[in-house]
């Protein structure tokens, strides 16, 4: 055999061999079982769920659906005093009372309110300094029963006022209170709920509001002056003022006021916009004339006897009385006062 041939076969071989032990190899290697990372998940902590404040509630807040919720919370840090899942129902919290502050987020305890109906349930409710103030409403007055515990009104007055002259007296109404808050309805201090969760609304004959000593002073003499009304107010005007800028404690402050006042003339064009002028032979009313002086009666900026609201020159003078109608003496051509009849 050519010994060229013979080199050829003997190298072919051990290309052969070569590659035969390195597909070995390679075929060894990947048998191999490759070790793999296992993630070990953690235990679960057992939890429970308790209910928590969702704002930050002050001093005398009446519990409502909105103020607290169930919340997960660890079970070895569960105390007895918390409100739990399964154990506690939150609708026989509605009407309590808070005896003391709690952030949100805080655990309510069974110790932080007071029931309906427990001694000092109502002193309870009182901001520091406060007094609670019984009105007699209706349902016309009382905004046919929208008005529930929790509520801000505002007090409005409305009285007739004589003066000295013969004609009819001076209708007027003015807000005297402003930002009252409202403490019961009758002898009910939650929102009752009907049976598919609806507040129920039902008419009262008393309201019991939230004043200050001088304000419970000025309600107590305004039932006897005139009728009182009920103004319900919106529940976004405070956050907008505190959007604005506004001090969140002087926001729930309630205010006095004697700025904003309607006479009769101001819904009718034949009730007259002053008090009655005094008749020229008729004796001094030292009574009225005190009034027309002090005004004291219906606030700093109400009408005096004679006197046009609003700054109005048209029906300025002095107004003579005759029979029921009541002329301008220094106006000439003025329309007579009164309702003409």
């Amino acid at each position: 055999m050519d010994s060229r041939k013979v080199l050829l076969l003997v190298g072919a071989l051990l290309v052969a061999g070569i590659t035969a032990l390195f597909a070995r190899t390679v075929t060894a290697g990947s048998s191999v079982p490759q070790a793999q990372a296992v993630t070990v998940a953690a235990p679960v902590e057992p939890q429970a769920e308790i209910l928590v404040a969702t704002r930050t509630l002050p001093v005398g807040t009446i519990i409502d659906p909105t103020a607290l919720k169930f919340q997960p919370w660890p079970k070895d840090m569960v105390a007895g005093a918390y409100y739990v899942r399964g154990k506690a129902d939150i609708a026989k919290l509605q009407g309590t009372v808070l005896r003391y502050a709690i952030t949100a987020g805080q655990p309510l305890t069974q110790g932080a309110v007071v029931s309906p109906g427990d001694r000092g349930f109502l002193a309870a409710a009182l901001t520091p300094g406060m007094r609670a103030v019984t009105v007699p409403v209706s349902a016309q007055t009382a905004v046919a029963g929208f008005v529930f515990p929790g509520d801000r009104i505002d007090m409005v007055l409305t009285q007739d006022v004589a003066g000295g002259g013969d004609g009819p007296p001076l209708k007027v109404s003015e807000t005297i209170l402003r930002n009252i808050r409202v403490l019961a309805t009758d002898q009910r201090t939650d929102n009752q709920a009907a049976e598919d969760g609806k507040t129920q609304v039902h008419t009262f004959t008393t309201v019991t509001v939230e004043a200050t000593p001088k304000m419970a002073e000025q309600l107590a003499v305004a039932q006897t002056v005139g009728t009182l009304s009920l103004s319900l107010r919106a529940l976004a005007e405070r956050p907008a003022e505190l959007a604005s800028g506004g001090d969140p404690a002087a926001v729930a402050q309630p205010a006095i006021d004697h700025d904003s006042y309607a006479t009769g003339a101001d819904v009718s064009r034949y009730q007259r916009r002053t008090v009655p002028g005094r008749n020229a032979n008729s004796a001094p009313d030292h009574g009225t004339t005190a009034m027309a002086n002090d005004n004291s009666a219906m606030g700093r900026n109400a009408p005096a006897i004679g006197q046009a609201t609003g700054g109005r020159s048209d029906n300025a003078g002095v107004r003579v009385a005759r029979g029921r109608s009541v002329d301008t003496g220094s106006t000439p051509g003025a329309p007579p006062m009164g309702n003409g009849n």
